[in-house]
């Protein structure tokens, strides 16, 4: 499998041409600071670090979101982050608001995609009015790799004013969390969007990140084509085609959307 990997110098680059670009994107929209979701995972861990680096603790403002299907130890694990940083958070319950929601239109009760979007959705509503409040801009948590093939809710945790990390793959990620300070447990942590119970990305998409990003960085953003990239990754072609799929298929998520060309 194909290993990426930052020089330490490669990664303190990398850690300040991030905290550039946010400190540029809060300077050019005139805000006074930021607002992410804090979600206990290592995306968000990472993106409040740097932001924390960037902007100072006093201007960043975390939001623990639990749900549900929650688990306790990622909302402790996200309250800890904004304890340690010393940035101010705020816990507020989602699934009241879920739950009025579903009581408007009940036949989705059932539908655990709709559902499990849906509180990805009522989280960025949050983010948004606490941003708007406090004229702050959002950050985003998502990275590269989820970036490509679309693990992410439109409007939801897509919905963000700008992406720090987006130009890493999820194995970038966690170097560069380590890099920073994170703490282990953190940065080794498996990744869940915790949309409903039990939920895992890597089960959700049916390879593990270090296969994922292999290929993107191989087939998708690389040269190869799915039959050379398979041989040289020592995985099935069906794989590799599984995600160009993926990655085609998602498009439309990293589009704005589209209107008709004017007539003439």
């Amino acid at each position: 499998m194909l290993e990426l990997h930052f020089s330490d110098a490669e990664l303190d680059r990398r850690r300040d041409h991030i905290t550039n670009f946010v400190r540029e994107q809060i300077d050019a929209a005139g805000a006074e600071g930021a607002v992410l979701g804090l979600s206990g995972g290592i995306d968000s861990t990472l993106v409040a670090h740097l932001a924390v680096d960037a902007l100072g603790a006093e201007n960043v403002h975390g939001l623990v979101l639990p749900a549900r299907v929650s688990g306790d130890d990622n909302m402790s694990d996200a309250e800890r982050v904004a304890r340690e940083l010393g940035m101010s958070y705020d816990v507020i319950e989602i699934e009241p608001i879920v739950d009025s929601l579903l009581g408007a239109y009940p036949e989705a009760e059932g539908d655990r995609m709709a559902v499990g979007n849906a509180r990805a959705r009522v989280r960025g509503v949050l983010n948004y009015l606490v941003a708007n409040h406090e004229s702050r801009l959002v950050l985003g948590t998502g990275n590269r790799s989820e970036g490509a093939v679309g693990y992410f809710t439109k409007y939801g945790d897509g919905a963000v004013d700008c992406h720090p990390i987006g130009n890493l793959y999820k194995a970038q990620v966690r170097q560069l969390a380590r890099h920073v300070g994170v703490p282990e447990d953190l940065a080794a942590k498996p990744a869940t969007a915790e949309l409903w119970e039990d939920q895992t990305d890597e089960d959700e998409m049916g390879m593990d990140y270090e296969t994922l990003d292999s290929i993107l960085v191989t087939h998708i953003d690389g040269p190869l084509s799915a039959d050379v990239a398979a041989r040289e990754l020592g995985v099935e072609v069906e794989t590799v085609e599984k995600v160009r799929r993926m990655y085609e298929r998602s498009m439309h998520k990293r589009r704005v959307p589209p209107s008709p060309d004017p007539l003439e």
